[in-house]
């Protein structure tokens, strides 16, 4: 359903050389390939009738075969707003849910509606498309977004041509925290449609809040591990970012709309959820 949002976007779409591997761990819980990530911040007046409207469209869709999925987070700090995480495999793969939510609203007429209403009540919306790297993650092989609760997300926007700056400063911190043998991992995506200038994401799938206390303990232990690189990091900061801002999320299963075999992950969670189907 949130798929619809970005019809037109996807419509004028080219495809591209993906940087990403292939699926990790073999698993659809795992950080897709691409992911297609929706911003959007509504009107206060509305907040309480938004939550109604996009649980009601979540469960109209648990009975229909829809042809994308998406998880729906919202914001714990930083400005109020929600953030949907729909995963693809593909440029090509994203063709489906353009070709198909039309006729989806056509034959569902309440569920048209609501998203009608979801819509009038934006105030702003940002969808970008960005792409995993593999090179520039920790442990993501071990992340299994089914049992995430909530997300940790550091965007990173940088002066252009700063790439491979950025690349450097992260693989340092990436064998600092091998180092200090850190136990949470993170997925790094490139932003490659959808910025003005250059743009990575970092996310930090958390089960709890607390786990950000073991980001905190480890702290002076990747610092220690860092030794030399240290300096380096910190010039690049200086350099190459125009801005970074770390942020939570909440994942809110009620408004998601996620796979059967997704859900399996972890029922007690995601609850019977999905058709179990995937587009190809």
């Amino acid at each position: 359903m949130r798929m619809a949002r970005l019809m037109v976007a996807a419509a004028s779409m080219v495809t591209v050389a993906s940087v990403a591997g292939g699926q990790m761990n073999g698993s659809e819980t795992a950080p897709p390939k691409l992911v297609v990530l929706v911003y959007q911040r509504f009107s206060f007046e509305k907040a309480a009738e938004i939550d109604q409207w996009e649980i009601g469209a979540a469960r109209a869709c648990q009975g229909l075969d829809v042809p994308n999925s998406w998880i729906v987070m919202d914001a714990v700090t930083g400005e109020p707003e929600a953030l949907s995480f729909d995963p693809f495999d593909s440029f090509e793969q994203m063709e489906k849910p353009v070709a198909e939510w039309g006729a989806i609203y056509a034959a569902h007429p309440e569920l048209g509606r609501l998203q009608g209403q979801i819509m009038a009540a934006l105030t702003s919306q940002r969808t970008v498309i960005a792409v995993r790297r593999d090179d520039l993650s920790y442990r993501a092989p071990r992340i299994d977004l089914s049992k995430a609760r909530f997300m940790r997300v550091l965007e990173v926007r940088l002066h252009p041509g700063r790439e491979n700056d950025f690349a450097e400063a992260f693989e340092k911190l990436s064998a600092a925290y091998e180092k200090a043998q850190s136990d949470l991992p993170w997925v790094v995506y490139q932003v490659n449609l959808g910025t003005p200038s250059p743009t990575f994401l970092a996310f930090v799938p958390m089960r709890a809040v607390g786990e950000n206390d073991d980001l905190l303990r480890s702290h002076a232990k990747v610092l220690a591990a860092e030794g030399d690189a240290a300096e380096r990091m910190q010039q690049i900061a200086r350099e190459a970012y125009v801005s970074m801002e770390s942020n939570l999320y909440a994942i809110k299963p009620e408004k998601s709309h996620v796979t059967a075999g997704f859900a399996a992950g972890d029922l007690e969670f995601w609850g019977a959820r999905g058709t179990g189907t995937r587009p190809k």
